[in-house]
Protein backbone atom coordinates (compact mmCIF):
# COMPACT_ATOMS: atom_id res chain seq x y z
CA UNK A 1 0.00 0.00 0.00
CA UNK A 2 2.87 2.85 1.23
CA UNK A 3 4.93 1.81 -2.15
CA UNK A 4 1.70 2.03 -3.82
CA UNK A 5 1.11 5.83 -2.67
CA UNK A 6 5.07 6.53 -2.89
CA UNK A 7 4.95 5.59 -6.57
CA UNK A 8 1.82 7.52 -7.26
CA UNK A 9 2.69 10.57 -5.63
CA UNK A 10 6.05 10.98 -7.53
CA UNK A 11 5.57 13.79 -9.91
CA UNK A 12 7.64 12.29 -12.85
CA UNK A 13 6.15 8.06 -12.44
CA UNK A 14 2.54 9.19 -12.85
CA UNK A 15 0.78 10.42 -16.13
CA UNK A 16 -1.40 13.23 -14.57
CA UNK A 17 1.15 14.53 -12.23
CA UNK A 18 4.08 13.97 -14.73
CA UNK A 19 1.91 16.98 -16.87
CA UNK A 20 1.90 20.05 -14.21
CA UNK A 21 5.70 18.94 -13.41
CA UNK A 22 6.82 19.59 -16.73
CA UNK A 23 4.34 22.38 -17.27
CA UNK A 24 4.33 23.92 -13.89
CA UNK A 25 7.68 22.86 -12.19
CA UNK A 26 10.80 21.61 -14.04
CA UNK A 27 9.43 23.89 -17.21
CA UNK A 28 12.33 25.16 -18.23
CA UNK A 29 12.36 28.72 -18.47
CA UNK A 30 14.74 32.02 -19.58
CA UNK A 31 17.10 33.02 -16.98
CA UNK A 32 16.42 36.36 -17.46
CA UNK A 33 12.44 36.79 -17.30
CA UNK A 34 11.36 40.25 -15.84
CA UNK A 35 8.03 41.24 -13.68
CA UNK A 36 6.80 42.22 -17.37
CA UNK A 37 6.22 38.24 -17.63
CA UNK A 38 4.22 38.01 -14.62
CA UNK A 39 0.70 39.69 -16.51
CA UNK A 40 -0.01 35.86 -18.29
CA UNK A 41 0.09 34.18 -14.50
CA UNK A 42 -1.82 37.01 -12.83
CA UNK A 43 -4.44 36.79 -15.81
CA UNK A 44 -5.07 33.28 -15.70
CA UNK A 45 -5.65 33.74 -11.53
CA UNK A 46 -7.87 36.76 -12.28
CA UNK A 47 -9.93 34.06 -14.46
CA UNK A 48 -10.26 31.97 -12.01
CA UNK A 49 -11.40 34.39 -9.48
CA UNK A 50 -14.10 35.54 -12.34
CA UNK A 51 -15.06 31.64 -12.36
CA UNK A 52 -15.63 31.34 -8.88
CA UNK A 53 -17.76 34.66 -8.47
CA UNK A 54 -19.40 34.76 -10.94
CA UNK A 55 -20.95 30.93 -10.13
CA UNK A 56 -21.45 32.39 -6.43
CA UNK A 57 -23.13 35.40 -7.52
CA UNK A 58 -25.38 32.84 -10.05
CA UNK A 59 -27.14 30.79 -7.28
CA UNK A 60 -28.67 34.09 -6.23
CA UNK A 61 -29.33 35.89 -9.49
CA UNK A 62 -32.54 35.90 -11.42
CA UNK A 63 -32.27 36.48 -15.30
CA UNK A 64 -35.88 37.79 -15.49
CA UNK A 65 -36.45 42.00 -16.48
CA UNK A 66 -38.86 42.14 -13.66
CA UNK A 67 -36.28 40.91 -11.34
CA UNK A 68 -33.05 40.76 -12.39
CA UNK A 69 -31.95 44.34 -10.51
CA UNK A 70 -33.92 43.42 -7.96
CA UNK A 71 -32.08 40.00 -7.18
CA UNK A 72 -28.27 42.27 -7.47
CA UNK A 73 -29.65 44.41 -4.91
CA UNK A 74 -30.81 41.21 -2.84
CA UNK A 75 -27.28 39.82 -3.89
CA UNK A 76 -25.82 43.02 -2.20
CA UNK A 77 -27.73 43.60 0.82
CA UNK A 78 -29.32 40.25 2.25
CA UNK A 79 -26.82 37.19 0.82
CA UNK A 80 -24.31 37.01 3.50
CA UNK A 81 -21.18 38.57 2.08
CA UNK A 82 -23.13 39.53 -1.35
CA UNK A 83 -21.66 42.66 -1.66
CA UNK A 84 -18.45 41.34 -1.44
CA UNK A 85 -18.41 38.84 -4.36
CA UNK A 86 -20.35 41.18 -6.10
CA UNK A 87 -18.24 43.56 -5.73
CA UNK A 88 -14.86 41.12 -6.48
CA UNK A 89 -17.01 40.37 -9.79
CA UNK A 90 -17.56 43.80 -10.99
CA UNK A 91 -14.09 45.38 -10.63
CA UNK A 92 -12.57 41.56 -11.48
CA UNK A 93 -13.86 42.74 -14.94
CA UNK A 94 -11.60 45.86 -14.88
CA UNK A 95 -8.60 44.36 -13.00
CA UNK A 96 -8.91 40.96 -15.77
CA UNK A 97 -8.92 43.73 -18.44
CA UNK A 98 -5.87 45.81 -16.85
CA UNK A 99 -3.54 42.84 -16.55
CA UNK A 100 -4.51 41.60 -20.06
CA UNK A 101 -4.10 45.26 -21.63
CA UNK A 102 -0.33 45.06 -19.81
CA UNK A 103 -0.04 41.55 -21.06
CA UNK A 104 -0.77 42.39 -24.74
CA UNK A 105 1.22 45.22 -25.15
CA UNK A 106 4.44 43.66 -23.17
CA UNK A 107 3.98 40.75 -26.34
CA UNK A 108 4.05 43.47 -28.82
CA UNK A 109 7.35 45.26 -27.21
CA UNK A 110 8.90 42.26 -26.82
CA UNK A 111 7.90 40.56 -30.07
CA UNK A 112 5.95 37.56 -28.80
CA UNK A 113 3.93 37.32 -32.08
CA UNK A 114 6.98 36.54 -33.91
CA UNK A 115 7.83 33.05 -35.39
CA UNK A 116 7.51 30.45 -34.60
CA UNK A 117 5.08 31.97 -32.16
CA UNK A 118 2.33 32.84 -34.33
CA UNK A 119 -0.51 30.30 -33.16
CA UNK A 120 0.45 31.46 -29.60
CA UNK A 121 -0.27 35.42 -30.65
CA UNK A 122 -3.09 34.39 -32.69
CA UNK A 123 -5.07 32.08 -29.27
CA UNK A 124 -4.30 35.21 -27.27
CA UNK A 125 -6.30 37.63 -29.48
CA UNK A 126 -8.70 35.38 -29.72
CA UNK A 127 -8.78 34.87 -26.02
CA UNK A 128 -9.57 38.50 -25.61
CA UNK A 129 -12.16 38.54 -27.91
CA UNK A 130 -14.15 36.28 -26.24
CA UNK A 131 -13.72 38.43 -22.87
CA UNK A 132 -14.83 41.33 -24.53
CA UNK A 133 -18.17 39.73 -25.65
CA UNK A 134 -17.85 37.92 -22.25
CA UNK A 135 -17.74 41.80 -20.53
CA UNK A 136 -20.42 42.91 -22.65
CA UNK A 137 -23.05 40.35 -21.64
CA UNK A 138 -21.96 40.24 -18.15
CA UNK A 139 -22.39 44.25 -18.26
CA UNK A 140 -26.23 43.99 -19.28
CA UNK A 141 -27.15 41.22 -16.54
CA UNK A 142 -27.47 44.13 -13.84
CA UNK A 143 -30.63 45.52 -15.85
CA UNK A 144 -29.51 49.16 -14.84
CA UNK A 145 -30.53 51.91 -17.17
CA UNK A 146 -26.90 51.72 -18.57
CA UNK A 147 -27.41 47.70 -18.97
CA UNK A 148 -30.72 48.21 -21.01
CA UNK A 149 -29.51 51.04 -23.06
CA UNK A 150 -26.17 50.06 -23.69
CA UNK A 151 -27.84 46.45 -25.09
CA UNK A 152 -30.22 48.15 -27.05
CA UNK A 153 -27.20 50.59 -29.12
CA UNK A 154 -24.76 47.78 -29.43
CA UNK A 155 -26.91 44.92 -30.82
CA UNK A 156 -29.20 47.40 -32.66
CA UNK A 157 -25.44 47.93 -34.66
CA UNK A 158 -25.62 44.62 -36.12
CA UNK A 159 -28.62 45.63 -38.47
CA UNK A 160 -25.75 47.36 -39.88
CA UNK A 161 -24.79 44.53 -41.65
CA UNK A 162 -25.73 43.93 -45.02
CA UNK A 163 -28.91 40.73 -46.05
CA UNK A 164 -28.56 39.00 -42.49
CA UNK A 165 -28.27 42.05 -39.58
CA UNK A 166 -31.76 42.58 -38.96
CA UNK A 167 -32.03 38.68 -38.44
CA UNK A 168 -28.91 38.31 -36.02
CA UNK A 169 -30.27 41.23 -33.64
CA UNK A 170 -33.77 39.41 -34.26
CA UNK A 171 -32.16 36.12 -32.24
CA UNK A 172 -30.33 38.43 -30.41
CA UNK A 173 -33.29 40.10 -28.67
CA UNK A 174 -35.74 37.16 -28.59
CA UNK A 175 -38.08 39.52 -30.57
CA UNK A 176 -38.37 42.86 -31.79
CA UNK A 177 -36.77 44.59 -28.89
CA UNK A 178 -34.42 44.30 -26.15
CA UNK A 179 -36.51 42.10 -23.78
CA UNK A 180 -36.96 39.28 -21.35
CA UNK A 181 -35.93 36.74 -23.67
CA UNK A 182 -32.79 38.56 -24.28
CA UNK A 183 -31.74 38.83 -21.00
CA UNK A 184 -32.28 34.93 -20.53
CA UNK A 185 -29.56 34.65 -23.34
CA UNK A 186 -27.15 37.05 -22.32
CA UNK A 187 -27.06 34.97 -18.83
CA UNK A 188 -26.61 31.51 -20.39
CA UNK A 189 -23.68 33.20 -22.73
CA UNK A 190 -22.14 34.84 -20.11
CA UNK A 191 -22.41 31.66 -17.68
CA UNK A 192 -20.70 29.69 -20.57
CA UNK A 193 -18.30 31.62 -22.41
CA UNK A 194 -15.80 31.96 -19.62
CA UNK A 195 -15.43 27.60 -19.60
CA UNK A 196 -14.35 28.19 -23.68
CA UNK A 197 -12.12 30.93 -22.56
CA UNK A 198 -10.75 28.79 -19.67
CA UNK A 199 -10.19 25.72 -22.12
CA UNK A 200 -8.59 28.71 -24.86
CA UNK A 201 -6.03 29.33 -21.63
CA UNK A 202 -5.20 26.23 -21.40
CA UNK A 203 -4.52 25.83 -25.27
CA UNK A 204 -2.50 29.06 -25.31
CA UNK A 205 -0.37 27.92 -22.50
CA UNK A 206 0.19 24.52 -23.91
CA UNK A 207 1.32 26.65 -27.39
CA UNK A 208 3.92 28.73 -24.96
CA UNK A 209 4.82 25.51 -23.47
CA UNK A 210 5.42 24.03 -26.84
CA UNK A 211 8.21 26.60 -28.56
CA UNK A 212 9.01 28.00 -24.96
CA UNK A 213 8.82 31.62 -23.44
CA UNK A 214 10.32 34.39 -24.76
CA UNK A 215 13.01 36.52 -23.22
CA UNK A 216 13.65 39.96 -22.83
CA UNK A 217 16.50 39.97 -25.06
CA UNK A 218 14.58 38.23 -28.14
CA UNK A 219 17.31 35.55 -28.65
CA UNK A 220 16.09 32.30 -28.58
CA UNK A 221 18.63 29.97 -26.77
CA UNK A 222 18.26 26.48 -25.51
CA UNK A 223 20.77 27.28 -22.43
CA UNK A 224 20.58 29.68 -19.55
CA UNK A 225 17.30 27.76 -18.45
CA UNK A 226 16.04 27.31 -14.73
CA UNK A 227 12.98 25.57 -13.86
CA UNK A 228 10.32 27.52 -13.55
CA UNK A 229 9.16 26.43 -9.60
CA UNK A 230 10.10 27.97 -7.34
CA UNK A 231 12.01 30.84 -9.12
CA UNK A 232 9.37 31.98 -11.26
CA UNK A 233 6.51 30.61 -9.15
CA UNK A 234 7.59 32.94 -6.28
CA UNK A 235 8.21 35.93 -8.14
CA UNK A 236 5.23 35.58 -10.07
CA UNK A 237 3.28 35.73 -6.55
CA UNK A 238 4.67 38.15 -5.42
CA UNK A 239 3.37 40.36 -8.90
CA UNK A 240 0.37 39.13 -7.76
CA UNK A 241 0.06 40.10 -4.08
CA UNK A 242 0.67 43.36 -5.70
CA UNK A 243 -1.59 43.39 -7.54
CA UNK A 244 -4.10 41.93 -5.26
CA UNK A 245 -3.50 44.86 -3.00
CA UNK A 246 -4.03 47.06 -5.86
CA UNK A 247 -7.51 45.26 -6.73
CA UNK A 248 -8.48 45.15 -2.84
CA UNK A 249 -8.20 48.78 -2.64
CA UNK A 250 -10.95 49.41 -5.63
CA UNK A 251 -13.30 46.48 -3.98
CA UNK A 252 -13.15 47.81 -0.20
CA UNK A 253 -12.65 51.76 -0.70
CA UNK A 254 -13.61 52.64 -4.04
CA UNK A 255 -15.93 49.76 -5.34
CA UNK A 256 -18.27 52.08 -7.63
CA UNK A 257 -15.30 53.79 -9.41
CA UNK A 258 -14.76 51.65 -12.13
CA UNK A 259 -18.69 51.20 -12.89
CA UNK A 260 -21.50 54.35 -14.12
CA UNK A 261 -24.06 55.87 -11.31
CA UNK A 262 -27.14 55.38 -14.21
CA UNK A 263 -26.46 51.28 -13.58
CA UNK A 264 -27.77 51.77 -10.17
CA UNK A 265 -31.36 53.12 -11.84
CA UNK A 266 -33.88 50.30 -12.75
CA UNK A 267 -34.03 49.81 -16.72
CA UNK A 268 -36.64 52.20 -18.11
CA UNK A 269 -37.33 51.74 -21.61
CA UNK A 270 -39.07 54.93 -21.99
CA UNK A 271 -36.12 57.59 -20.56
CA UNK A 272 -32.97 57.46 -22.56
CA UNK A 273 -29.94 58.22 -20.69
CA UNK A 274 -28.47 61.98 -21.32
CA UNK A 275 -24.76 60.19 -22.23
CA UNK A 276 -24.67 56.57 -23.38
CA UNK A 277 -21.32 54.85 -22.44
CA UNK A 278 -19.92 51.51 -22.09
CA UNK A 279 -17.81 50.06 -19.35
CA UNK A 280 -13.97 51.50 -19.58
CA UNK A 281 -11.98 48.92 -21.10
CA UNK A 282 -14.06 49.02 -24.22
CA UNK A 283 -14.11 52.83 -24.49
CA UNK A 284 -10.96 52.74 -27.49
CA UNK A 285 -12.74 50.29 -29.80
CA UNK A 286 -16.21 52.57 -29.33
CA UNK A 287 -14.39 55.64 -29.81
CA UNK A 288 -13.30 53.92 -33.19
CA UNK A 289 -16.78 53.32 -34.16
CA UNK A 290 -17.92 56.76 -33.37
CA UNK A 291 -15.28 58.04 -35.66
CA UNK A 292 -17.04 56.34 -38.83
CA UNK A 293 -19.94 58.64 -39.35
CA UNK A 294 -21.38 55.79 -41.45
CA UNK A 295 -23.10 53.40 -39.63
CA UNK A 296 -21.87 50.01 -41.34
CA UNK A 297 -18.56 51.87 -41.83
CA UNK A 298 -18.37 52.23 -37.88
CA UNK A 299 -18.98 48.52 -37.25
CA UNK A 300 -16.53 47.28 -39.88
CA UNK A 301 -14.13 49.28 -38.49
CA UNK A 302 -14.80 48.82 -34.93
CA UNK A 303 -14.34 45.03 -35.65
CA UNK A 304 -11.47 45.82 -37.90
CA UNK A 305 -9.56 47.20 -34.80
CA UNK A 306 -9.73 43.86 -33.32
CA UNK A 307 -9.66 41.48 -36.37
CA UNK A 308 -5.87 43.47 -37.53
CA UNK A 309 -4.03 42.14 -34.17
CA UNK A 310 -4.55 38.64 -36.07
CA UNK A 311 -2.18 39.77 -39.19
CA UNK A 312 0.56 41.27 -36.93
CA UNK A 313 2.44 37.73 -37.00
CA UNK A 314 2.24 38.31 -40.54
CA UNK A 315 2.75 41.36 -41.61
CA UNK A 316 5.91 42.26 -39.31
CA UNK A 317 9.36 41.84 -41.33
CA UNK A 318 11.22 42.73 -38.59
CA UNK A 319 13.95 39.85 -37.98
CA UNK A 320 14.43 41.89 -34.19
CA UNK A 321 12.20 41.09 -32.12
CA UNK A 322 12.64 43.30 -28.94
CA UNK A 323 12.40 46.79 -29.45
CA UNK A 324 14.86 47.72 -27.12
CA UNK A 325 16.99 47.31 -30.42
CA UNK A 326 14.06 48.82 -32.69
CA UNK A 327 14.75 52.78 -32.11
CA UNK A 328 13.21 53.91 -34.80
CA UNK A 329 9.72 51.10 -34.09
CA UNK A 330 10.26 52.01 -30.47
CA UNK A 331 9.33 55.76 -30.96
CA UNK A 332 5.98 54.34 -33.41
CA UNK A 333 5.18 51.40 -30.14
CA UNK A 334 4.87 54.52 -27.69
CA UNK A 335 2.75 56.55 -29.67
CA UNK A 336 0.61 53.49 -30.33
CA UNK A 337 0.26 53.35 -26.44
CA UNK A 338 -0.27 57.11 -26.17
CA UNK A 339 -2.77 56.92 -29.45
CA UNK A 340 -4.55 54.08 -27.41
CA UNK A 341 -5.20 56.14 -24.29
CA UNK A 342 -6.33 58.69 -26.53
CA UNK A 343 -9.03 56.52 -28.10
CA UNK A 344 -10.38 55.30 -24.72
CA UNK A 345 -10.50 58.76 -23.53
CA UNK A 346 -12.41 60.36 -26.37
CA UNK A 347 -14.93 56.98 -26.06
CA UNK A 348 -16.09 58.97 -22.95
CA UNK A 349 -16.48 62.22 -24.52
CA UNK A 350 -19.94 63.72 -25.98
CA UNK A 351 -20.22 63.11 -30.04
CA UNK A 352 -18.78 66.65 -30.70
CA UNK A 353 -16.81 68.15 -33.60
CA UNK A 354 -13.87 68.56 -31.45
CA UNK A 355 -14.07 65.29 -30.23
CA UNK A 356 -14.76 63.46 -33.36
CA UNK A 357 -12.05 64.76 -35.38
CA UNK A 358 -9.15 63.86 -32.84
CA UNK A 359 -11.27 60.62 -32.24
CA UNK A 360 -10.48 60.10 -36.51
CA UNK A 361 -6.92 60.88 -36.00
CA UNK A 362 -6.08 58.76 -33.58
CA UNK A 363 -8.23 56.15 -34.97
CA UNK A 364 -6.19 56.89 -38.77
CA UNK A 365 -2.97 56.21 -36.79
CA UNK A 366 -3.97 52.82 -34.80
CA UNK A 367 -5.28 51.13 -38.67
CA UNK A 368 -2.03 52.89 -40.13
CA UNK A 369 0.37 51.58 -37.39
CA UNK A 370 -0.83 47.83 -37.73
CA UNK A 371 -1.37 47.47 -41.78
CA UNK A 372 1.31 49.76 -42.77
CA UNK A 373 4.23 50.86 -39.87
CA UNK A 374 4.92 47.28 -38.52
CA UNK A 375 6.08 45.92 -41.76
CA UNK A 376 7.34 49.51 -43.39
CA UNK A 377 9.53 49.96 -40.12
CA UNK A 378 10.72 46.22 -40.40
CA UNK A 379 11.59 46.33 -43.90
CA UNK A 380 13.85 50.01 -43.30
CA UNK A 381 15.30 49.00 -40.32
CA UNK A 382 16.71 45.69 -42.12
CA UNK A 383 17.92 48.15 -44.33
CA UNK A 384 19.89 50.01 -42.17
CA UNK A 385 21.29 47.23 -40.64
CA UNK A 386 22.84 45.60 -44.50
CA UNK A 387 24.19 49.25 -44.75
CA UNK A 388 25.67 49.56 -40.98
CA UNK A 389 27.06 46.39 -41.67
CA UNK A 390 28.65 46.71 -44.90
CA UNK A 391 30.01 49.80 -44.09
CA UNK A 392 31.64 47.77 -41.06
CA UNK A 393 32.94 45.10 -43.00
CA UNK A 394 34.60 47.28 -45.19
CA UNK A 395 36.24 50.17 -42.99
CA UNK A 396 37.51 47.16 -40.64
CA UNK A 397 39.04 46.06 -43.95
CA UNK A 398 40.45 48.90 -45.06
CA UNK A 399 42.23 49.49 -41.03
CA UNK A 400 43.54 45.65 -41.83
CA UNK A 401 45.48 46.85 -45.15
CA UNK A 402 46.32 50.23 -43.46
CA UNK A 403 48.02 48.20 -40.75
CA UNK A 404 49.63 45.72 -42.70
CA UNK A 405 51.29 48.87 -44.84
CA UNK A 406 52.53 50.48 -41.82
Amino acid sequence: MSSFVIKTLRWGKNYLLSILDSHLIHYPSPLNLTYAWSFGSSAGICLVIQLLSGIFLAMHYTPHIDLAFSSVEHIMRDVNNGWLIRYIHANGASMFFIVVYCHIFRGLYYGSYMQPRQLLWCSGVLIFILMMGTAFMGYVLPWGQMSFWGATVITSLVTAVPVVGQSIVDWLWGGFTVNNATLNRFFSLHFFLPFIIAALTLIHLALLHKDGSNNPLGVDSTGDKIPFYPYYVIKDLFAFFCFLTFFGVFVFYFPNALGHPDNYIPADPMQTPAHIVPEWYFLPFYAVLRSIPDKLGGVAAMGGALIVLFLIPFTNTSEIRSTTFRPIFKIFYWLLVADFLLLGWIGQKPVKDVFVWVGQVATVFYFLFFVVLIPVIGIIEAKLVSYKTKRYVRDNKTYIKLSRIF
